[in-house]
């Protein structure tokens, strides 16, 4: 119980600094010390993102389709980068010849910053639905294959040995200790992963198309509309704390025994 106070507490200091916050932003522009088309006061976002809402921005693409079109991409280009990454970096991380092998590649290819191969994507796909995907793609891989590398790499040798005295086979030994083991940095990995393409998704819809929030940032930024472009950024902030919680659940319910852990260090 003392633990729920203590986060509820905490959750109604954040929520008044916010609210002190943007108190002082509509104050600062009321009183002429922010210029209102740079730096528009709340009232005049939260009159931005009610247009969204109603007639939509660019006109007739209302709020609902912005935000569906980039959960889509999002989602498309993760599940992708999770399909391939987590088996890819078990095999990796489970043999030392295959991780010497791959370790140039992963450290380059991971160095190399997402939207610098827009150029490339659009010239090889378009600047349709596949190029967007596989951009978001690209971002998420590298970050995850490092973490699930990392994560089977890390795998305490005790716990092996001491399974195979036990007779334990490869397969019973990858279920019973390898992979409890790596989840926790495998959902760490997951989480980043989920981050980096929230960035990338901005770069990636400020081409070919005028759904999505990048797109929306974009097209407020050509008119000039600060307001609206607030309203993007808070957005897509808002999404990402969603999913961020949500991984975060989905993390305790799946692997109880992390957070048993986590509470005896507390």
């Amino acid at each position: 119980m003392r633990d729920v106070s203590v986060e509820r507490a905490a959750l109604l200091q954040g929520a008044a600094l916010i609210v002190a916050l943007l108190a002082a932003w509509e104050a600062a522009s009321a009183l002429g010390w922010l210029r209102p088309h740079s730096f528009p006061p709340p009232s005049k976002v939260v009159r931005g993102a009610w247009e969204l809402a109603i007639s939509g921005f660019p006109e007739g693409v209302r709020v609902w389709t912005h935000v569906l079109a980039t959960l889509r991409r999002i989602f498309g280009g993760f599940a992708l980068a999770m399909t391939i990454a987590i088996p890819l970096g078990i095999a990796i991380g489970a043999s030392r010849t295959l991780d010497r092998l791959t370790h140039p590649i992963v450290v380059f290819a991971r160095s190399v910053a997402t939207l610098s191969l827009l150029p490339l994507v659009i010239v090889w796909f378009g600047t349709g639905e596949l190029s967007k995907t596989l951009l978001i793609a690209y971002g998420c891989f590298w970050v995850m294959l490092s973490n699930v590398i990392a994560a089977v790499k890390q795998v305490d040798p005790t716990l092996v040995r001491a399974a195979l005295t036990m007779d334990a086979g490869r397969a019973e030994i990858f279920t019973r200790i390898v992979l409890p083991a790596s989840l926790p940095r495998v959902f760490a990995g997951a989480r980043t992963a989920l981050g980096v393409g929230f960035m990338v998704i901005v770069g990636a819809e400020m081409i070919g198309t005028i759904q999505g929030l990048g797109a929306l940032i974009m097209e407020a930024r050509t008119f000039y509309r600060t307001d609206v472009t607030i309203v993007g950024m808070v957005l897509l902030g808002v999404l990402g704390v969603l999913f961020a919680a949500g991984m975060e659940t989905l993390e305790r319910r799946l692997l109880p025994w992390q957070r048993g852990l986590s509470e005896v260090r507390r």
